[in-house]
């Protein structure tokens, strides 16, 4: 079954499903943080692909997640396989997840627990640093094998 488009932001409705799995699949497990809740965190269009993207902070986990959008290209591998996407700072390995209220989506994982957090607002600020860095190209680290392009002058054939 292919994955349903979000015309809108899917923000609200992921944290209606994931609020209701913290009170019922996840409730009373040791893996939850108590300082944490269930928040989408800074979803919009990612430009080059067209689709939804932002973090999820839940008790149990904090992902970076990717829902399809209408009329974008979008890979609907079985739930559990894995797909690359391309950022300006490199490529990330996501799984493919489904839930019955969202349809399928990719989640990469960044903190799973959580148990270094506490409090929510250290949980939506660390979400909003990888949502700036995965914008950095090459990851906002120098590549210190590659030898160091030419300046203008060189370039030019004007000496070093």
């Amino acid at each position: 079954m292919p994955a349903p488009a979000w015309n809108q932001n899917p923000a609200p409705a992921l944290e209606a499903a994931f609020r209701h799995i913290a009170a019922t699949r996840m409730a009373g497990l040791p893996i939850a943080n108590a300082m944490l809740e269930v928040e989408a965190v800074a979803f919009r269009r990612y430009e080059q692909s067209g689709h939804w993207l932002g973090v999820l902070i839940t008790p149990w986990a904090i992902n970076l997640l990717l829902l399809p959008a209408p009329g974008a290209p979008w890979p609907d591998p079985a739930p559990g396989a894995k797909h690359t996407w391309h950022f300006p700072s490199g490529d990330y390995e996501f799984t493919v997840a489904r839930e019955e209220a969202l349809g399928t989506y990719h989640l990469c994982s960044l903190f799973s627990p959580p148990a270094e957090f506490d409090a929510q607002e250290e949980a939506r600020q660390t979400a909003y640093a990888v949502l700036a860095a995965l914008m950095l190209e090459g990851g906002g680290e120098e590549d210190r094998s590659a030898p160091p392009p030419p300046n203008r002058r060189a370039f030019l054939g004007l000496g070093r």
